[in-house]
């Protein structure tokens, strides 16, 4: 037991299942299935986490009825051909000490249901339509429900078969099992509608055939405590069926988080980003789990082991899922049990490379962490054959994951920074509203560097003479990318300004500002949000069909609400042009008409950024080899600074 965190090292028992200690990754598409079924990339990816000492692992939601299939790499267990995959998922994260549960799942009216390029039926309990993806579902007949309760008691089987500890069901974030719960998306006359029995029909039947169908091992449910949608199911509905479902003895635990995957509403709390406080559906947790007789699982933006601690201390929960900060660091359990915190690469919650790849179409990784969803294709870079001398131009995110990934091979590596902090970027990004805890990369970073033997200058440009004298035998150019300001008409007859300036206090926007956005992300939304905090009217002018158009969608859709309650007036489709005194001109991107704006202030130029070229040109001719990293080869994001960081230095 751990000294400093009692609580979260400390064992549980469920039913048959001992686990080792409280933390738990949750039930989470990773899109590493191959064929329906758990690969080499699913098997690597649960068994790092392992490996770094979860107690529990809850593999993402499985497909357990043709009615519920896509063309997406998601597991399937409708069949007996996922029961060898799945075994082998089981022994590898077994061969660690951690316990496994699978997941069992079926989207109802929140899917698009895409096979073959075409729109599927989509199935719920009712016709009502979705609020995101704007499906219209068809009822489903009475036939299909109960062939429904047996797939799913058939899926379950097959867990139980392959070796897994426990099966959850997921009642949460507006699902199927989610939609015959509420009134206001099941609508039906039968058995399986009407009175909140009837409602709970359907989950109940399936917890039964589950339970017969896999004796002693454990059953669970994932509930959303109130899923903040529309036609959602509210907390009161959510506390009832948690509290009729254990004390009739159909569940061994609950497992709680927050939100809804039906609308731009609820979808926020799916993946909660930075601007949502860390550990916040732990009250509601609390309340569950004061009126059930099981434990209770708690997950939302539980990032550090001490955040787990006080939950626990508190009685909130007795397990606390820790799903994003394990895809940043899978050790962080063996960190923490250790006293190595500052070690552990804390998750900043920018959602970019987890679920913003999942929205993508891609599967998972992580900014900080790009072994991440690679496991099977990234193992950790051995020592180096031969010890050489690594010059690194550029101290952001790219020039510091190379620097420390070439420093743990053993080379000896100089650091050098123009300026006085290590950071790029990062320092400007995180001056934005809500987004301090994007430094966390960073802060990461640095804590890295402080660990390893490498040698940092600040403030300290580098030019060929610098290459000349200290002679590497190799050099790593990642000196980032300086802002891309496009031509204005009428520049000098206005008040035109970068957005960097703003951000660094070197600029004085007027009371009334239009901020110019290229890049739709995050950028534009941060200062129009920013200004207009302080207290200036803002105009947000976006090159794109709206605004966040390149965020994850969660994050757009939440921010774009935050937005509209500012007052930030949005228009779509514009580029600047070209300003007269207090007039700005602006081009809709589509019809080319003109798009005029008056008594402007100041327009404030989010256009992007162009690649830092000139060491490159000026080490063009020099005998040592040059690798280029991050936004000095093309400006991106940080995802791809650290990624090709990463690489540059295992290779080197």
């Amino acid at each position: 037991m751990s000294v400093s965190f009692p609580h979260l090292f400390s064992p549980i028992r469920i039913r048959d299942a001992q686990i080792r200690n409280r933390i738990l990754s949750t039930g989470h598409q990773t899109y590493l299935a191959r064929g329906g079924v758990p690969g080499e990339d699913l098997i690597a990816y649960h068994e790092a986490r392992a490996r770094g000492g979860a107690g529990l692992i809850i593999v993402e939601s499985a497909r357990f009825h043709a009615t519920s299939l896509l063309d997406a790499p998601e597991l399937n267990a409708s069949d007996d051909t996922c029961i060898a995959g799945y075994r082998a998922l089981a022994a590898a994260v077994h061969r660690h000490g951690a316990r496994i549960f699978g997941q069992l799942s079926h989207a109802g009216r929140v899917t698009k249901r895409m096979k073959d390029g075409l729109r599927g039926i989509a199935f719920a309990p009712s016709a009502v339509p979705d609020n995101r993806f704007h499906t219209m579902p068809r009822e489903m007949p009475l036939d299909l429900v109960e062939e429904l309760v047996e797939a799913c008691g058939d899926a379950a089987a097959r867990f139980a078969e392959a070796g897994l500890d426990g099966i959850e069901l997921v009642a949460s974030h507006g699902l199927l099992f989610s939609q015959f719960l509420s009134p206001r998306t099941n609508l039906r006359a039968d058995r399986y509608g009407g009175s909140a029995e009837n409602r709970m029909r359907f989950l109940s039947d399936c917890l039964d055939t589950v339970r017969r169908r896999v004796g002693d091992l454990v059953v669970g449910m994932r509930v959303s405590v109130e899923e903040v949608e529309q036609d959602g199911a509210d907390a009161a509905e959510m506390l009832a069926v948690c509290k009729e479902l254990t004390a009739r003895g159909a569940l061994d635990y609950v497992n709680t988080t927050i939100g809804s995957m039906a609308g731009p509403g609820g979808s926020i709390h799916v993946v909660p980003p930075m601007s949502i406080a860390p550990g916040y559906v732990a009250p509601q947790a609390g309340t569950i789990r004061a009126a059930v007789g099981v434990p209770v699982f708690v997950a939302g933006r539980i990032n550090q082991p001490q955040i787990a601690e006080e939950i626990l201390r508190a009685g909130l929960a007795d397990m606390c899922g820790m799903t994003r900060a394990m895809i940043s660091d899978p050790d962080l359990a063996v960190k923490a049990q250790a006293g190595r915190l500052d070690d552990i690469r804390a998750c900043i919650a920018c959602n970019q490379a987890c679920i913003g790849h999942f929205h993508a179409g891609y599967s998972i990784s992580c900014i900080q962490n790009p072994v991440t969803g690679r496991e099977a294709r990234l193992p950790p870079p051995g020592p180096a054959a031969t010890r050489k001398t690594i010059l690194v131009a550029g101290g952001g995110p790219g020039g510091m994951k190379a620097a420390v990934t070439a420093a743990a091979r053993g080379h000896r590596v100089v650091l050098c920074e123009a300026g006085r902090r290590l950071g790029g970027q990062v320092l400007l990004a995180q001056l934005l509203p809500d987004r301090a805890e994007f430094g966390g990369l960073v802060t990461n970073l640095e804590q890295e560097i402080r660990g390893s033997s490498i040698e940092v200058r600040l403030n300290t440009l580098v030019d060929r003479a610098l290459v000349e004298e200290l002679s590497p035998d190799e050099v790593v150019v990642a000196t980032g990318a300086i802002p891309y300001e496009p031509q204005v008409e009428g520049r000098e007859a206005g008040h035109v300004v970068g957005a960097w300036p703003v951000l660094q206090g070197g600029a004085n926007p007027g009371g009334s500002v239009l901020v110019a956005d290229w890049r739709c992300d995050w950028v534009g939304m941060g200062l129009a949000e920013k200004l207009v905090l302080e207290g200036r009217r803002v105009r947000l002018a976006v090159n794109g069909p709206h605004a966040g158009y390149n965020l994850q969608m969660y994050l757009r859709d939440a921010w774009t609400a935050r937005l509209h309650k500012l007052g930030v007036e949005v228009i779509p489709n514009a580029r600047i042009y070209g300003v007269d005194g207090d007039t700005a001109y602006l081009l809709h991107t589509v019809s080319g008409e003109a798009i005029v704006q008056e008594h402007v202030e100041t327009v404030v130029l989010a256009t992007g950024h162009a690649p830092a070229t000139s060491l490159e040109r000026q080490l063009e001719s020099l005998g040592s080899p040059v690798h280029l990293v991050g936004d000095c080869v093309s400006p991106r994001t940080a995802e791809e600074a650290v990624y090709e960081g990463f690489s540059v230095g295992a290779r080197l």
